[in-house]
């Protein structure tokens, strides 16, 4: 074996490494999330987000008055105000004539659509609708992921040793909130039981 043969090999695998390389290189340089993340691809700016602002310098207002000691600022709003503000909303405001603030158009409007005569207790009754609907919608998913019944919430009161507890309270002459309620303890279920 000669010293070329010898230095041939690797450099001749050296160079179909090089070439394999640059081939895959440009191979992923095509495919556009590669091109993108190698930053080959433009970003140029969404033309249709790109705002004019105004200018940060604002004249000077020549007709200002200066404050008086102990004046409402013209910029604060009474207690009331802000408070019909925040539960109405900035542009609904009760008219002086008592008509709701609506324009002759809105009233008309509403008038046509029956607003004068929506039932009061609405909200009851889709609250009502939708928990039998919420009901009925249980499927066969729910009874897997949610197999056991959930416990009554609060404490169960024992009765008979609670009827006994009242009797000893009226023949002792003591009050009936006296002595401590007896209730039924809940015993803590295993991790599986109630799968079987």
């Amino acid at each position: 074996m000669t010293l070329s043969g010898i230095l041939s090999r690797p450099f001749v695998r050296l160079a179909r490494m090089a070439g394999l390389t640059l081939v895959l290189g440009a191979l992923l340089a095509g495919c556009g999330d590669a091109r993108k993340t190698l930053g080959l691809d433009k970003n140029p700016p969404d033309e249709f987000k790109i705002v004019t602002r105004a200018p940060l310098s604002l004249p000077p207002d020549y007709g200002l008055r200066p404050p008086q000691p102990g004046a409402q600022r013209p910029q604060e709003q009474s207690v009331p105000e802000l408070a019909r503000q925040a539960v109405f909303g900035a542009a609904q405001r009760p008219a002086q004539d008592g008509s709701g603030g609506e324009s002759p158009g809105e009233q008309a409007l509403l008038a046509h659509a029956g607003a004068s005569r929506a039932d009061p207790d609405i909200r009851e009754i889709i609250d009502r609708e939708s928990t039998v609907l919420a009901d009925a919608d249980k499927t066969f998913l729910d009874s897997l992921i949610f197999w056991r019944k959930p416990e009554t919430p609060g404490v169960v009161v024992d009765a008979p040793r609670e009827a006994a507890r009242l009797r000893e309270n009226a023949a002792l002459g003591r009050s009936v909130s006296d002595g401590d309620t007896p209730t039924i303890k809940r015993r803590r279920k295993g991790a599986l039981e109630g799968i079987f």
